[in-house]
């Protein structure tokens, strides 16, 4: 069993029919093909892949049986997450053999991944491009999280539960259920990471006496701009995803972020015990 890489992040995808371009110029497929092979060429494999939401761009079941497609090429498991653009019924349909999804309502569910236990908060609201967490979806985090004291938790989510001052982005954020999920955290102190999608970027922050992070899209990211009234508008940065690692001595959670592509190396420092000069 691979004792240090534990999972790889993810989010975004935002895969539409074969075919047809995001925007009218981005092809999130082709990005998606490099990202499974960037995934595909890590070093030690790992024990999964979290998707945490927007896996397609409207919920649609040929967006959905294409992105089955696209991500079978992976031999590790995979867990889904929807998001604001997804539709909860699609996917489960195209994806029925994912018995974890669940068979109606938020899709939350725990699974172990090498030594962590992952959380996975449903955000989304049909109809809405923010996102919630009611009473209902918080209580089934509060009772798992009771069932797994003392074990280490990475908890899940679509939309982050913090402002990250790209204001268009941050208008539609986590709505309701921020600061009641930020006191629940603190009385855990075994949650490693909440890890988000949503934003297209790379974000930390401190929230709930741990970590709580966002992941650059495989494809398109929203462009950075803090300006409280920026445009709603998007960049083709170089693409990423996160990578976590179980440092078993000291018992913590490691987190990398991994470009997507491909690139000249790995290339030696030294020979003959010099450094090259």
């Amino acid at each position: 069993m691979n004792q240090t890489l534990t999972f790889v992040q993810l989010t975004d995808l935002h895969i539409r029919q074969p075919g047809r371009l995001a925007y009218g110029k981005v092809d999130t497929s082709s990005y998606l093909r490099t990202t499974v092979e960037s995934v595909q060429a890590l070093r030690q494999r790992p024990e999964a892949v979290i998707v945490t939401g927007d896996l397609t761009d409207f919920g649609r079941i040929e967006e959905y049986e294409f992105l089955r497609d696209l991500l079978a090429p992976l031999d590790m498991p995979i867990y889904l997450l929807p998001g604001n653009h997804d539709d909860r019924n699609n996917l489960r349909r195209v994806f029925a053999d994912h018995a974890y999804l669940g068979t109606n309502g938020p899709v939350q569910y725990r699974v172990q991944v090498g030594p962590l236990q992952v959380l996975t908060l449903d955000t989304s609201e049909p109809g809405r491009s923010d996102g919630i967490l009611s009473d209902e979806r918080l209580q089934w985090l509060e009772r798992e999280l009771a069932a797994v004291e003392g074990q280490p938790v990475v908890v899940a989510m679509h939309h982050p539960p913090f402002r990250t001052l790209i204001g268009h982005m941050d208008k539609i954020g986590l709505s309701e259920g921020a600061p009641q999920l930020e006191a629940l955290l603190r009385r855990h102190p075994n949650v490693e990471r909440v890890i988000c999608g949503h934003l297209h970027r790379a974000i930390d922050v401190r929230f709930g006496g741990t970590l709580a992070s966002t992941c650059p899209g495989p494809a398109h990211q929203v462009t950075l701009n803090l300006d409280p009234e920026a445009s709603s508008d998007w960049m083709l940065e170089p693409p990423a995803f996160r990578v976590f690692g179980w440092d078993d001595q000291n018992q913590r959670l490691v987190t990398h972020l991994a470009p997507i592509g491909h690139f000249e190396g790995p290339y030696p420092f030294h020979a003959e015990g010099k450094l090259i000069d």
